[in-house]
């Protein structure tokens, strides 16, 4: 397959250490529209195809541009109904209708990190530690984008279920898996195609529903290294809210702070994902910095998680600021013409352009536009519309754990919502006939990829890469499905 034929062999790095459950109507994937930044990883191979799918005359694969079944109504469903013994509850063992979820796996939904991988590839190109630590915060930022306007729930992970992503195009490799169900505990690892960086975390957020909202509050670390630098970067992600779950229309909000640090250097970049405030003047704004290991401010980043990010010197921003104060700012909406070369301007429905943009701010991030028919797609962006795509033979090479083989969310997809409901209780009685086979012979279940160990530059616990996944042994994977 053109996702994975050319790596079932390939070794995994020698580097040091091998859920929230809850762009494009061309297909191009929002990397499209950073050209010049994608070089560094863009492959030259030409002609080369190993599955059914289209090549495009540079040779890389063309993915799907839409779902095969277009989303269905929420109208008929109470949220309420469910949700209203839950206040002040931590909601993952909670069992919520079908017709709540989107039909990604949360596996999958973590894997959309990866959508701007051309930012990393920004960092690893930058010979100066300040640029670099500013690629790397608008990756975070990046991140979750992706979460903007998508209200529906992502499928719980089963117990030992995994997801694979291979991408020529993009320069990237990607594994995860369910290693915890109580609490619910989701490991990733990706490395770089051309050995270049290495991404991994474990991600087990909280979730609260709090009457009128349901909170995510993030936990686990995220750990980026920057190979041929010999960095690494730690962090967080902020909380996230998704509000009027009872009346009203959804919106999702983050808020929190960031903190990013090169364990390498000292420096850290500090995020504030600001909170909504009464009247909305805050909503999805950054503010930010990045500060040397002597704590003396060497950039302000500001934007907003949901259109883009920039910064500027800290003696220019304060400048702005107290002009602002005083009443004569000279701040101003950019334009199309003068936002940053050869950047495009996205179709941003009710937040395009909002930022202002202080004279001498550099971008360093900005949202692509989605699909047209985005809404009828759960609002998923194009590389989120590609995430369970199957194709013919794909059967034989995935590990049988993959998300895509998962047969409930594959209904969902195609639309048989009944169906995707009574294969969602199957596998979920499956998942605990199981553990009550394991409970009644005493055997401890073990994780097959991942190992649960000390993030090295954090000393905090985390769930590390066992390696040997891309070998495709898989005869030892057990049946979930």
């Amino acid at each position: 397959m053109a996702f994975l034929g050319r790596f079932g062999k390939k070794k995994t790095s020698k580097n040091k250490f091998a859920s929230f459950d809850s762009d494009n109507s061309s297909g191009e994937f929002s990397e499209a529209t950073h050209k010049g930044d994608v070089d560094i990883h863009q492959t030259s191979r030409t002609g080369r195809h190993n599955g059914d799918g289209q090549v495009q005359e540079n040779g890389i694969k063309k993915h799907r541009t839409a779902l095969p079944a277009p989303m269905f109504t929420r109208s008929d469903f109470s949220v309420w109904s469910i949700l209203k013994k839950c206040i002040g509850l931590e909601l993952s063992k909670i069992t919520m209708p079908i017709a709540f979820n989107e039909p990604l796996s949360f596996l999958q939904r973590i894997t959309e990190y990866m959508e701007h991988t051309y930012l990393i590839n920004k960092a690893y190109s930058h010979s100066n530690p300040l640029e670099r630590m500013q690629a790397v915060a608008a990756f975070a930022v990046s991140a979750v984008a992706s979460q903007w306007e998508r209200t529906g729930k992502p499928f719980n992970p089963l117990l030992g279920e995994t997801y694979e992503l291979v991408r020529e195009d993009l320069g990237f490799r990607f594994i995860s898996e369910q290693v915890s169900h109580h609490p619910p505990v989701s490991a990733f690892y990706s490395e770089g195609l051309n050995q270049d960086f290495v991404f991994h975390g474990s991600i087990y957020p909280k979730l609260k529903f709090w009457g009128k909202s349901v909170e995510a509050e993030p936990r686990g670390t995220i750990t980026l290294e920057l190979l041929k630098h010999n960095e690494a970067y730690t962090w967080t992600n902020p909380t996230c809210c998704v509000h009027n779950v009872i009346i009203g229309k959804l919106w999702i909000e983050q808020y929190g702070t960031v903190e990013i640090v090169n364990h390498s250097t000292g420096d850290k970049c500090i995020l504030n994902f600001k909170p909504c405030g009464l009247f909305g003047k805050e909503l999805h704004r950054i503010e930010g910095y990045v500060q040397d290991k002597n704590k003396k401010k060497l950039s302000v980043i500001y934007g907003k998680w949901t259109e883009c990010l920039w910064c500027i010197d800290p003696s220019t921003y304060e400048s702005s600021k107290k002009n602002e104060r005083r009443g004569g700012s000279d701040q101003k909406k950019p334009k199309p013409s003068e936002d940053a070369e050869n950047d495009e301007v996205d179709d941003m429905p009710e937040v395009q352009e909002t930022v202002q943009v202080i004279p001498g701010s550099k971008l360093l991030w900005r949202i692509s536009s989605r699909p047209s028919n985005s809404s009828q797609m759960y609002n998923f962006t194009s590389f989120a519309v590609t995430l369970n795509e199957l194709e013919k033979g794909m059967e034989e090479i995935l590990a049988p754990t993959d998300c895509r083989l998962r047969p409930d969310i594959r209904h969902m997809e195609n639309g048989e919502i009944d169906l995707a409901s009574k294969e969602k209780e199957r596998l979920e009685e499956k998942q605990r006939a199981a553990r009550k086979e394991r409970a009644k012979g005493e055997i401890e279940w073990r994780t097959r990829w991942f190992y649960h160990g000390t993030n090295p530059y954090t000393g905090t616990p985390d769930w590390l890469y066992s390696g040997g996944y891309f070998d495709r042994n898989f005869f030892d994977c057990p049946d979930i499905y």
